[in-house]
């Protein structure tokens, strides 16, 4: 591709971003590297006119310099569907205002944008409930309301970690042991009494040691090493959010079985970049909103994980220039 590929960002403010982490900012370096042209939206930017997505879009610049990662220009309000690519990078929480965005952005995919990831996978694919359509990847798992349930369930898998379906980052993530007489309330609290679905799951030890590793797929195929999360000795989450430590290791057997096992699915729902969290073997979570890994990864092994979605974006931009069929229906 040439340097008129015009590249919009969508996600939350780029000044606040923690600029040594943010897998987002190594993207955009990756892009701008190609000579493409870097857009930049927040959510509240963006608005649906007699059915043509637009949004308030100011050129970006990035530098790879912790001091001055961004510069910003002039915004000007323009039709999404103008952009060769959109990456839809906001984090969640996934609520009704996200939920919201991807009609947006569903509208700029039919007016011509590659929107990376899907729309529609964005809205189908909940990064917890979407586990259940692999259950031969997956520990025991039960999502439901009802408090007796959890409770029954974990009598019989003993340590459970319970969590809601919409957060990220290890919020409001509970490890409870046999006889915990917190579960009642915990049960209660994620489920606000049992009015809002909730997801438990056996707890995996290997936490502990193996950490919660973060697989990451391009276009349905697995970068060559995971970041094995680490979590601290106070703390039972591996997420880096809460303070877990990353540590790199190469992909083992078990790893390319479970990446062949969901990759071609994601692969035909449009789903260009995607962490599989894996614990013990198991995969816990599919996140398909905004990946993270990529700046430890990269730091640690010689990879340009960019540049591998970059390339993967190039050769979807083609082949919708020739008009062959990327994404099945259904």
């Amino acid at each position: 591709m040439d340097s008129t590929v015009q590249l919009a960002v969508i996600m939350d403010p780029i000044g606040e971003i923690k600029y040594a982490k943010d897998t987002t900012l190594a993207l955009l370096l990756a892009a701008q590297a190609r000579g493409w042209a870097l857009h930049y939206l927040e959510q509240p930017e963006l608005r649906l006119r007699d059915g043509i997505a637009e949004g308030r879009a100011r050129p970006l610049t990035v530098h790879a310099d912790p001091q001055r990662w961004h510069v910003l220009g002039e915004a000007r309000t323009q039709p999404l569907g103008a952009f060769n690519v959109i990456l839809m990078r906001k984090d969640p929480p996934f609520d009704l205002e996200y939920v919201y965005t991807t009609y947006m952005l569903e509208r700029a995919e039919l007016a011509g944008a590659l929107v990376v990831n899907r729309a529609r996978g964005l809205r189908d694919i909940n990064e917890k409930v979407y586990t259940a359509w692999f259950p031969q990847c997956c520990a025991p798992t039960l999502i439901t309301r009802d408090m007796a349930e959890m409770a029954a369930f974990a009598a019989v898998q003993g340590a459970i970690v319970c969590k809601p379906l919409h957060s990220m980052g290890g919020h409001s993530v509970f490890v409870l042991q046999p006889g915990d007489k917190n579960a009642r309330v915990i049960f209660e609290t994620l489920t606000e009494d049992g009015q809002r679905f909730a997801i438990v799951q056996k707890y995996l030890p290997d936490v502990v040691t193996g950490g919660d590793a973060r697989v990451l797929l391009i276009d349905g195929e697995p970068v060559p090493y995971a970041l094995a999360r680490i979590p601290r000795a106070d703390d039972n989450r591996g997420n880096l959010a809460a303070g877990a430590q990353g540590v790199g290791r190469a992909l083992n057997a078990r790893d390319r079985w479970l990446c062949s096992e969901v990759g071609p699915a994601l692969k035909q729902a449009g789903m260009l970049f995607v962490g599989l969290d894996v614990i013990g073997g198991f995969i816990t979570e599919i996140n398909v909103t905004s990946p993270t890994g990529v700046r430890e990864l990269e730091h640690q092994f010689d990879l340009d994980i960019g540049a591998q979605l970059m390339n993967a974006i190039e050769r979807r931009l083609r082949r919708d220039a020739a008009g062959q069929p990327t994404i099945l229906p259904g």
